[in-house]
């Protein structure tokens, strides 16, 4: 497939891309129900591999309707109530305007600049700094913030990881990932389903079938039936690998869109940079499915050597924000042990740690995108602005 380049070709790939994992789940699915077969026969009947083979594939034939509908009713269930088993899991609730004005602002202010329908706000109320958007529609969007972020973050910070999500949302990564997840899902619970057949119920079949016919066939220990089932295994572990390779692959590289899209929303990368800084390390949801975690701003469960991280890292993330958008990196952070008096303390450490990343002397790279005057939310002047009288720079550029 080719790739996408822009904003709007992002969408369109995304769109093809989510009708092609709707059929890769009806085809890994199709090939569960073979390996299940396979399993079946063999454990069955006493038969060389190349009967064993037909025999499954006969059941296939039989099964691929039952198993069209099962796959389709799964499909419904997700779509339908999959934003409720999320709230379930995270015990967000929707907030109005009057219920949490500043964060209801933001997200407002953002959709009304670039005439997007505003999805619903949610709250998790959890010390974890982190944020997710969900969703498979219009009427289902939603963004879920933790007060932990709210406490540490101040309006342009907030705003920044508001923007990233409402990427994810314009950019249909939402409903990509939650389709990626239904994949895996019902190739999960195959695989489970198979592995306990064979597992608990296997050997004792053929224990018993070998004492019950031990006169019998030609085609007796040849080796059909466990030849048969190490081909089923296999292709049921080919799936589920195919199934998280799918997830994982995505998850990665949409999160980079993300925060270029953010950038391009807000028109301050520094924002975005302080946001990661202060999230890295600290974004853990106790008791959240990996699926959520999945389509947070970070997430900190990583696989061994990053072959099963859902995210890039935040190092690499922060690095393609100074290239590309000309953002300043003040390092890794500290924060206070609670929120409290995250509002103007959080504004001067920020000027601090970009006065002292000028101070270095380290050249702003060529922006990507043009100067645009910054949006300025919730009064008082944006980290960073010189003193009055100096000449105002530009959201991607430095004081000089």
């Amino acid at each position: 497939m080719a790739a996408a380049f822009g904003l709007y070709t992002h969408i369109q790939s995304n769109r093809r891309r989510s009708i092609a994992l709707l059929l890769g789940l009806f085809f890994l699915v199709y090939v569960m129900v073979y390996a299940g077969a396979l399993i079946a026969e063999a454990v069955i009947q006493d038969a060389g591999l190349p009967y064993l083979l037909r025999a499954a594939w006969r059941d296939l034939l039989w099964a691929a309707p039952w198993a069209t509908l099962a796959t389709a009713a799964w499909m419904a269930i997700a779509y339908w109530f999959n934003q409720s088993m999320i709230d379930a899991v995270t015990g967000a609730g929707e907030v109005t305007r009057k219920e949490q004005p500043r964060l209801y602002n933001l997200l407002e202010n953002l959709c009304i600049s670039r005439g997007i329908p505003m999805p619903k706000l949610k709250v998790m109320d959890d010390p974890a700094l982190n944020a997710f958007a969900s969703g498979l529609n219009q009427k289902q969007y939603s963004i879920t913030v933790t007060t932990g972020l709210l406490g540490h973050l101040n309006d342009q910070e907030v705003e920044a990881v508001l923007g990233h999500e409402l990427t994810h949302i314009r950019n249909g990564d939402v409903r990509m990932l939650v389709i990626a997840v239904i994949i895996a899902g019902v190739i999960g619970f195959f695989a489970e389903l198979v592995f306990r057949m064979v597992f608990q119920n296997g050997f004792r079949w053929s224990s018993g079938r070998s004492s019950s016919s031990s006169g019998g066939s030609s085609d007796r220990g040849k080796g059909g039936g466990g030849m048969a089932i190490i081909i089923a295994i296999a292709m049921i572990a080919v799936a589920w690998l195919l199934s998280t390779a799918i997830r994982f692959a995505l998850s990665r590289r949409r999160e980079f869109l993300a925060d270029a899209g953010s950038v391009e929303l807000t028109k301050n990368p520094d924002a975005m940079i302080m946001a990661l800084r202060k999230i890295e390390g600290r974004g853990e949801l106790e008791g959240a499915t990996s699926a959520v975690m999945e389509m947070c701003v970070d997430n900190p469960r990583e696989g061994f050597a990053d072959l099963f991280a859902t995210h890039p890292s935040i190092e690499r993330r922060i690095k393609a924000l100074i290239e590309f958008a000309g953002g300043r990196d003040p390092g890794p952070l500290d924060l206070p042990a609670d929120g409290d008096q995250a509002g103007e303390s959080q504004q001067q450490d920020t000027a601090e740690a970009q006065g002292d990343a000028h101070q270095q002397g380290n050249a702003p790279p060529k922006p990507f995108l043009p100067s645009q005057p910054p949006v300025v939310l919730g009064g008082g002047a944006p980290a960073g602005q010189p003193e009055a009288g100096a000449p105002a720079p530009g959201p991607w550029s430095r004081t000089g």
